[in-house]
């Protein structure tokens, strides 16, 4: 006797953020961080943050994750309204182009951010 196959009805399954996927039941979190009702960062803008860090533009960065110039624009503006002390320092561009360059505590945010999405995952993992 054969199994019956179920349908997937078109919905894409299979791997996420380059994981592969686990047998049986998997718990799955998104960790997010708001101030005053507002998004702040999540994985997304840590991302974008590094990837600014790495290549020194808002436009290669957004370039790099397949993002609209705009929404990395717009990403860092409501970050740097959020935060307490500027995360991103940018310059406009000249002769030779502009820059953006992470801040120390555009540094400490992404750490911190790290650390508290590595707990929350540890306490569901625990949970299983």
């Amino acid at each position: 006797m054969t199994e019956a196959k179920i349908p997937d009805f078109g919905v894409k399954h299979g791997t996420r953020s380059g994981r592969t996927p686990e047998a049986g039941v998997v718990v799955r979190s998104k960790v997010w961080l708001e101030k005053d009702g507002k998004l702040f960062m999540g994985w997304g803008r840590v991302t974008l943050l590094e990837r600014i860090d790495q290549l020194g533009s808002i436009s290669a960065a957004a370039k790099s994750m397949k993002l609209a110039y705009r929404n990395a624009w717009l990403w860092v503006e409501a970050m740097n309204r959020l935060a307490s002390k500027p995360l991103v320092e940018k310059s406009t561009g000249g002769a030779k182009g502009g820059y953006a360059r992470l801040t120390e505590e555009g540094r400490r945010i992404i750490r911190e951010y790290k650390e508290k999405r590595t707990s929350v995952r540890k306490m569901l993992d625990y949970g299983m």
